[in-house]
């Protein structure tokens, strides 16, 4: 198994881990959120699959704005939040194959010497940090949900 499969076979389990988890999850808007990060992961391996064939085209995804969103909607529409804090769990493991994969990707971008591989590995490990930043949010959300979107620290899930 070459590189780039592997590292396809690493976004389509990242994939199946996102929507598995979002079939578990009751609450619309973290389902979404969750469904977000799964086709996330399908264009990461769709980029990957293009570099193979010499055609090193990614899509920008704007998920992070969108999820920001989405956590206002659940504050301003829902009187009660009635997450499951047993699923804090999946999300500090989803977060920890995200680290995982940032690691992956930091590590191949040093590794490969031609310009459009590193590139690619560069971005992609950008775009895995900015899903560990959500799903970080995700569990402080889950932990105090009506404190959450106050705090400072929501407004800086975007880039710096």
């Amino acid at each position: 198994m070459d590189i780039f499969e592997f590292a396809i076979q690493m976004e389509k389990d990242g994939e199946a881990f996102y929507r598995d988890m979002a079939g578990k999850i009751h609450e619309k808007g973290v389902k979404q959120i969750l469904n977000m990060l799964a086709e996330d992961e399908v264009k990461h391996a769709r980029a990957l699959e293009q570099i193979r064939s010499r055609t090193t085209e990614m899509a920008d995804t704007d998920i992070l704005d969108k999820a920001k969103n989405i956590f206002v909607r659940m504050k301003d529409f829902q009187e009660e939040f009635d997450f499951d804090h047993s699923h804090e769990a999946l999300y500090r493991q989803a977060m920890k194959i995200e680290q995982d994969s940032i690691d992956f990707y930091l590590d191949r971008a040093d590794q490969v010497e031609e310009t459009s591989h590193k590139a690619l590995f560069l971005r992609l490990a950008e775009e895995e940090k900015k899903h560990y930043r959500l799903l970080s949010g995700l569990v402080d959300f889950v932990s105090r949900p009506r404190t959450w979107l106050e705090n400072a620290e929501f407004y800086h899930m975007e880039e710096y």
